[in-house]
């Protein structure tokens, strides 16, 4: 590159820092993001900083009592609308420049024993439990709304389907359990994603701690984290709090993504189980008749970029050096908060749309009795009434079935004559099984009554399994009002015990 084209780029970026382009690429964004999630959290490090620096006598009293004047006249409304000038290198320097020109020389004070990288992943990792807890609300809201659901259709006989076919009867309640016990391990999930990121950084200072007796605990404490990482070097160093979060966050949005697609099937005029109540349907502009259940079209491809964000936390942080690193911070986790955000929303909105839809049991039992997937139970009743191997009935089942087709017929027009025309070509004689049996042996309702081992489909296993579920969910709501309890009333005594320092105090 020659000088005139090294002095142009100079010319138009500025001779100092910030130039124009990494300002507008990289700081200018980075900003944006810093005061609306993280204004908060960094003044509430600043509060329990300071209460631990005057408890552990590194500064005196009256120092305390002006640095918590001068935490008290920031102005944060006007922060949290401030644009990125460049006077400042990043939301903490303009804090601090603010605090100086509010508290004087001994605001400066403030920073002993702590870096921004200490400080920088206490407060993603504040931002992210609050962001956990919201994602942890709506997750157990839809829990209770899937089972309630699930209590309502014990009774519902519908087709189970494997490889897209139809398999056996089961119950719109043994689908909607396997949804909640699939959210039961989101949540689960994320509850271990939560007790891993709700650990302290602060005291870890840049790297290798500091030679000022802070407290560590202290800090831990007054900030409401359930425990501390240790390694003052891991403390700024380790992302897996941030991957552990972005992994079970694209875990539940796939996971859940799969049965938005059973729902869009399910609402089709081919399928006529479920009716989108009105709130939640959009018209064609074109077609009268169309009546389009796209709040499960949105959910499902928002849930696709909710684990496509999640993935660009982990691709993000692949093979960067294990340290303090812009890699896993400012630009990454931005992309954390978007997942979790809209997980959160679809949680919500799905158990809107779930809670208010219209199911067809007609149509979904009149499915179960025409179909063949009720002849396993022929197949075991064959062997519980001929004395014969389950392969041999088998056989025999299969043979019934490609003759009912052949001929035309649906399973619940089998008769006795052709479950014996097939009996005497493979085993050589008739069955013995009367026509009461061979009913049943083909009857959905019954198939579903009669698989009462755990976790099966009768009616009487489901309520079994949705009051455990209720005990389950009843134990997380529990564990998350404690959870937000504590970390409110943490943050709120920090303004208690800075409200009535003054200077010389």
């Amino acid at each position: 590159m020659s000088v005139n084209e090294r002095e142009k780029i100079l010319q138009e970026e500025g001779q100092v820092f910030p130039g124009k382009t990494y300002a507008e690429v990289v700081l200018g964004p980075a900003f944006r993001e810093a005061r609306t999630h993280l204004l908060g959290p960094m003044m509430a490090i600043n509060k329990a900083h300071l209460i631990m620096l005057k408890e552990q006598r590194l500064i005196s009293p009256e120092e305390a009592g002006v640095i918590a004047g001068a935490i008290r006249g920031v102005d944060l409304e006007a922060l949290g609308k401030a644009e990125y000038t460049g006077e400042f290198e990043d939301l903490f320097f303009q804090v601090e420049s603010e605090l100086l020109r509010l508290g004087g020389e001994v605001a400066g004070n403030l920073h002993l024993a702590r870096s921004r990288n200490d400080m920088g992943i206490a407060i993603y990792r504040i931002v992210l439990r609050e962001k956990l807890q919201e994602v942890l609300a709506s997750a157990l809201g839809l829990q209770r709304i899937l089972l309630a659901f699930a209590e309502e259709h014990t009774d519902t006989v519908m087709l189970g389907y494997t490889h897209t076919q139809q398999a056996q009867p089961t119950t719109l309640a043994h689908y909607m359990t396997t949804m909640a016990d699939s959210l039961f391990r989101d949540i689960r999930r994320l509850i271990a994603a939560y007790g891993n990121c709700n650990r302290s950084s602060m005291g870890a200072a840049a790297l290798t701690t500091s030679g000022f007796a802070v407290s560590r605990e202290r800090m831990m404490e007054l900030l409401a984290f359930d425990g501390m990482v240790e390694n003052s070097y891991d403390a700024v160093s380790g992302s897996d709090y941030v991957a552990e979060i972005a992994a079970a966050v694209q875990l539940a949005a796939i996971h859940l993504g799969r049965s938005v697609q059973d729902m869009l099937l399910w609402c089709t005029q081919e399928f006529g189980a479920l009716k989108v109540s009105a709130p939640y349907v959009q018209i064609s502009s074109i077609m009268p008749q169309k009546r389009n259940p796209v709040s499960f079209e949105h959910m499902r491809s928002l849930l696709s970029s909710c684990a496509g964000n999640a993935q660009t936390v982990l691709t993000m942080m692949h093979n960067t050096p294990y340290g303090d690193i812009v890699d896993t911070e400012d630009d990454m986790q931005p992309y954390a908060w978007k997942a979790l955000q809209v997980l959160e929303q679809i949680y919500r909105l799905f158990g809107c749309v779930i809670g208010t839809v219209s199911v067809n049991k007609e149509t979904l039992l009149k499915r179960a009795q025409g179909s063949f997937a009720t002849v396993t139970e022929l197949a075991d009743t064959l062997v519980r009434t001929e004395n014969i191997s389950f392969r041999t009935s088998h056989h025999i089942v299969s043979g019934v079935v490609k003759k009912a087709l052949e001929r035309g017929l649906a399973a619940n027009e089998i008769g006795l004559p052709l479950v014996n025309e097939v009996a005497r070509e493979i085993i050589g004689r008739e069955v013995s099984l009367d026509a009461e049996a061979l009913r049943l042996a083909l009857d959905p309702v019954h198939f579903v009554s009669i698989r009462t081992l755990p976790g099966g489909p009768s009616p009487q296993e489901m309520r079994r399994l949705i009051a455990s579920r209720r005990e389950q969910l009843g134990v997380q709501e529990v564990w998350l009002r404690e959870a937000v309890q504590t970390c409110g009333e943490a943050l709120g005594r920090l303004d208690a015990t800075l409200t009535g320092w003054r200077t010389g105090s």
